[in-house]
């Protein structure tokens, strides 16, 4: 799981992977690609450490990866370095634009780029597969011979892939291509202080299918630098609840489809990270191999059921609030969880 952060020239792509990993990108010379974890924000984990004030703190994270190259070989140097990349942020540089109009044509300038890129990739395989037609096709080739010419349309229309509606296997089949386009893409819009409405103008503008978020980076960076104690007090002064970084980073994890289970106590609270519709084997095996080979049953407390219940297993229980859940059951996001297995 990593979200490639990418963006324009001076867009602020390395501000914002500052301002979430606290790694400073710029700094780190010789460097091309800087790979750092966001902390993902959760009111419910927060709510949790202070019930059992653990010895350690495990909050959920994300990888998110930042790419400095420049000269004729940069587009290369990105590619290559966020070829592992499962989704993208796509940051716009909205606070230097004079008018609302300049910030589209920012946005898909680079898109364009990746649309551009995607679409040489299919041509060149389409030509070698045309060379190669009279020969017996592994099922590899099949699966590409019958994609691709819907691929070519749609990124000859100037649409990216992730709005094809592929079947998983086909997008299993895909993934040695590494499009650009087929990845789930976050816009994030970097706004001026004094005119942060032009995000949603702009976002407006893309349509409801396409998730997007305003930050301005300068003050989120002027937030970041501030004392934990004194950060609320800042965001009161501008007149929000929320840090809008902690926002992006929330919206990139729902990105990828992830969702996170606690496991509690005085030793450690921590959030397990796994993809939406992990059954219960599968999850337990996030935290050991071990945990999966020998499963046997999950004892799940839901979220609000634990803290209604005065944030203890034992209230659960007396309140018939636990649950066992078997080898079938889908993990539900936020659900705290412990574990039976032999092995």
């Amino acid at each position: 799981m990593e979200i490639g952060i990418i963006g324009l020239p001076q867009s602020g792509k390395s501000t914002l992977f500052e301002i979430m990993t606290g790694l400073k990108s710029r700094e780190m010379h010789g460097e091309a690609c800087v790979r750092g974890f966001a902390s993902v924000p959760d009111p419910r984990f927060e709510r949790l450490v202070e019930i059992f004030d653990p010895v350690k703190v495990s909050p959920a994270r994300i990888p998110f990866s930042d790419v400095t190259a420049t000269g004729e070989k940069a587009w290369n140097a990105v590619r290559q370095s966020l070829s592992g990349a499962d989704g993208i942020v796509h940051i716009v540089d909205a606070f230097t634009a004079l008018d609302l109009a300049e910030v589209p044509n920012r946005y898909r300038k680079l898109a364009d780029e990746l649309i551009l890129s995607d679409l040489m990739i299919v041509e060149n395989r389409m030509e070698r597969l045309a060379k190669t037609a009279k020969k017996p096709m592994t099922p590899q080739d099949a699966l590409h011979a019958a994609v691709l010419p819907g691929l070519l349309e749609q990124l000859n229309r100037g649409k990216p892939l992730r709005e094809l509606p592929l079947s998983d296997e086909e997008k299993h089949g895909l993934r040695s291509f590494s499009f650009w386009t087929i990845r789930p893409e976050l816009v994030v819009v970097n706004t001026p202080e004094d005119d942060p409405s032009i995000a949603d103008a702009f976002l407006k503008s893309l349509g409801s299918d396409v998730p997007g978020i305003g930050i301005c980076c300068e003050i989120e960076a002027e937030l970041i630098s501030l004392p934990s104690g004194e950060r609320a007090e800042f965001l009161q002064s501008l007149g929000i609840t929320e840090a809008a970084f902690g926002r992006v980073i929330k919206a990139a994890f729902s990105l990828l489809g992830q969702i996170s289970y606690f496991t509690v106590g005085e030793d450690e609270v921590k959030a397990w990270v796994i993809p939406a519709g992990t059954r219960a084997p599968r999850a337990a095996g996030v935290i050991h191999n071990d945990f999966e080979r020998g499963f046997i049953k999950a004892e799940i407390a839901g979220y609000d059921d634990f803290i209604a219940c005065g944030g203890s297993y034992a209230g659960v229980k007396s309140q018939g609030k636990l649950r066992l859940e078997g080898k079938e059951y889908i993990v539900q996001d936020g659900e705290i969880i412990n574990f039976r297995f032999n092995v």
